[in-house]
């Protein structure tokens, strides 16, 4: 299987725009959580709300690095530029380091329990094969 990215470029603009809207979500739900109100906060569920106090600013840095390589390395595989590729690791990178520490610090077991676990395999699982794709070009 040594096709390369080049064979279908309608195939390859859809996995990018995809790559693109998905990582577009991601960096919108990092700037809803940065930028919430103390009334948003205090709305919270008692669950999320412990969650939210928890969280250690060095996660939310992590978080920050992994959407922001996340939308440039999708850019860049829009753009079938050979850097995407690296980037998308690093994104990948960011988000593991997220989502073990985000178990590993908050309450998020005891706030979700195992079906918890299915978004983040779900943003970890498309991390590696967004990363997977665009070390291909």
């Amino acid at each position: 299987m040594s096709e390369t990215i080049g064979t279908s470029s309608s195939r390859h603009g859809y996995i990018a725009a995809a790559a693109i809207v998905w990582n577009l979500i991601g960096l919108s739900m990092f700037v809803l959580r940065v930028s919430m109100s103390g009334e948003q906060v205090a709305a919270l569920s008692p669950q999320d709300r412990a969650m939210y106090d928890a969280t250690p600013t060095w996660l939310l840095v992590v978080f920050g690095a992994a959407v922001i390589t996340g939308m440039v390395g999708a850019i860049g595989l829009w753009r079938r530029q050979r850097w995407a590729g690296p980037v998308l690791g690093a994104s990948l990178g960011a988000a593991t380091v997220q989502m073990i520490g985000t178990y590993l610090v908050t309450p998020a077991w005891q706030a979700s329990g195992p079906a918890g676990l299915v978004l983040p395999a779900l943003i970890l699982g498309l991390g590696a094969a967004q990363w997977r794709y665009a070390s291909r070009l």
